[in-house]
């Protein structure tokens, strides 16, 4: 039988962890080195309180979600920045915010690559010299995005009917509340499902958990998939290959759809290793007799898959949002975000973000679930229980991310996925849990982009 445990299925197996391992440590190492997106969002999200803060919205919603002073705060998210990190345009508004003429002069001492740029920086050094200028119409003719512009104009002495854009800044409000109050309502609604699932856990009133249905799978079975499959295979071997390949033949093309067709392709040969290993494993296991076969997908009833779906993910909303607080309180930011995150905050082509959206929203959730939650978890709960299959798994899920920062909060997610996975029986109910869960990422971070 091919599950048999042969002398070179432990070989195999043992190498695959060692290099796993060796491979997992690098990774986790060089997470540290990744810069996070949070410093980026957070600067996002304070220009964009600066517009609002502009709007005709009332002002105790201001006060609530845009916080006090939320120029000053601009002002000190453009200071923490590096000065050898800061591009034109923070160096720009930074020296249109400082308010020392000698800081000022140091901020914009260095010459600007844009001409628009450098007529701002001239204009900004007359009148930081007492020298006042003539029509608003001359500095209307400079080329600057809205914010930029408003804020120039407005520090330059013009009136706030000449500089104020408010189609912009409605726009803005808009975009900005949307982004606070999802996560809030979201977590709020999460936190009404929690207290009810421990309550009538308490009172004994849960639905029984179906049985798991498990491939007789060995663990080392486990270790050639998620370490050969998953880790050598398809994070080091096939990308070693393909992505040399793909930046010859996609040479020509622009960022960033160049990175997005990168992120697709790569992801797909990912998943190439895994798949075909899975189907090696499960060829000889006849699940004729078994509802949904081995990986248990039961799509059907499609309705309550989905209502599950959902309030999985609303119930895993705060915990995961309460770890990530924790860590960044006790540790601080720990850097290492997922440079996906990155590529979705720099794109405003429609065709790249329509394929990482695909990437994260499709591929990452049905592969990973197939891979984590259908095969890994089942084995581990009939080898070692559902708590150890469930922790365990979880804790690999997060691990194969490959960044220390986001481990606690994915081992949160993963947790949330893997009880999902055993209160409902079904595979089908995880992947759509998952897919909500990095569309709603995706979907926030398109607000503040």
């Amino acid at each position: 039988m091919r599950q048999a445990n042969t002398g070179w299925k432990w070989a195999v197996a043992l190498f695959s962890l060692l290099l796993t391992v060796l491979i997992w440590q690098k990774g986790l190492q060089e997470s540290f080195e990744r810069p996070s997106v949070a410093p980026k969002i957070s600067l996002i999200q304070s220009e964009m309180s600066v517009s609002a803060s502009s709007s005709s919205i009332p002002e105790t919603i201001k006060g609530v979600f845009l916080g006090p002073e939320p120029k000053q705060r601009l002002y000190e998210d453009l200071k923490n920045i590096p000065f050898e990190q800061i591009d034109d345009r923070q160096r720009l508004l930074l020296g249109v915010l400082e308010e020392s003429k000698n800081e000022k002069r140091i901020i914009l001492n260095k010459d600007f690559k844009d001409a628009n740029f450098e007529l701002v920086k001239k204009y900004i050094l007359d009148v930081s010299n007492g020298k006042e200028l003539g029509k608003f119409t001359d500095f209307n003719e400079i080329e600057l995005d809205p914010f930029l512009s408003q804020i120039t104009c407005s520090s330059l002495g013009f009136s706030e009917a000449k500089c104020i854009n408010k189609k912009y800044n409605s726009i803005t409000t808009i975009r900005l509340l949307s982004s606070q109050l999802l996560p809030v309502l979201a977590s709020f609604l999460g936190s009404i499902l929690l207290i009810r699932q421990v309550f009538n856990f308490v009172r004994k009133k849960n639905n029984p958990w179906p049985q798991v249905i498990a491939p007789p799978l060995e663990i080392i079975d486990m270790v050639l998939l998620i370490a050969g499959g998953f880790v050598v295979i398809g994070e080091v071997l096939f990308p070693a290959i393909l992505i040399p390949l793909i930046d010859l033949l996609f040479n020509s093309i622009s960022s960033p759809l160049k990175e997005s067709v990168r992120v697709l392709i790569g992801y797909c040969s990912m998943t190439v290793g895994p798949l075909i290993i899975i189907r090696y494993q499960l060829m000889d296991l006849n699940p004729s007799k078994i509802e949904g076969g081995w990986l248990q997908w039961k799509i059907k009833p499609f309705g309550e898959g989905i209502l599950k779906a959902v309030q999985g993910w609303l119930m895993i909303m705060p915990i995961v949002l309460l770890v990530g607080w924790l860590m960044n309180e006790i540790i601080g930011d720990q850097g290492g975000s997922n440079p996906l995150l990155d590529l979705v905050l720099s794109s405003n082509d429609l065709i790249p973000l329509l394929l990482l959206l695909i990437t994260t929203v499709v591929l990452a959730p049905v592969f990973e679930e197939m891979v984590f939650r259908g095969i890994l978890l089942p084995v581990l709960v009939s080898k070692t229980g559902k708590i150890s299959g469930v922790l365990l798994s979880a804790l690999i899920f997060a691990l194969a991310h490959l960044s220390v920062g986001e481990l606690p909060p994915l081992f949160a997610l993963g947790i949330g996925l893997g009880l999902m996975r055993l209160s409902s029986g079904r595979l089908f109910p995880c992947a759509l849990m998952h897919s909500l869960w990095n569309g709603v990422t995706f979907a926030s971070l398109l607000l503040v982009a």
